[in-house]
């Protein structure tokens, strides 16, 4: 019994120490590289960041090699109609769902339609799906851990 209140105990305290806030390697939390359906070529930054008790993503900035760094969502509907990508939340809702973050939605800002998502870490990578109904309806994107 000492080995796992000690356990509780320390995760206690990492928690009260760094915080709530905090990013870790076990969240999100954080900036990351989109990587284009090629699965090499980096197209943007996207920062991750809690919202209440949801997590949000907003596009840093556009960095694939010929794109208008400055491009507007032409695809998009609404409020968000020819608005400048970079800055634009494309991820909200999401909460955590033991392994993996799900009940939000993900915005595509090249065909402007959203999607239900779920989010799973796998090491430094990100694990990012869209899906219509059916998770198996969907497509999963690989994004990277932008360096520091």
């Amino acid at each position: 019994m000492r080995v796992p209140l000690a356990t509780a105990i320390a995760l206690c305290l990492s928690w009260v120490i760094a915080g709530p806030g905090v990013a870790s390697s076990l969240s999100p939390v954080g900036e990351w590289m989109s990587i284009d359906d090629d699965g090499k070529t980096p197209v943007s930054i996207i920062r991750i960041y809690e919202s209440g008790d949801t997590l949000a993503a907003r596009v840093v900035q556009i960095i694939k090699e010929g794109a208008d760094p400055a491009a507007l969502c032409t695809a998009c509907q609404g409020e968000l109609k020819d608005k400048p990508i970079a800055g634009m939340r494309i991820l909200w809702g999401m909460q955590a769902d033991g392994p993996e973050w799900s009940g939000g939605q993900i915005l595509d800002p090249d065909s402007g339609k959203s999607y239900s998502c779920i989010l799973k870490l796998e090491g430094d990578k990100l694990i990012v799906r869209g899906y219509i109904g059916l998770k198996a309806f969907g497509r999963s994107q690989t994004w990277q851990r932008a360096p520091n």
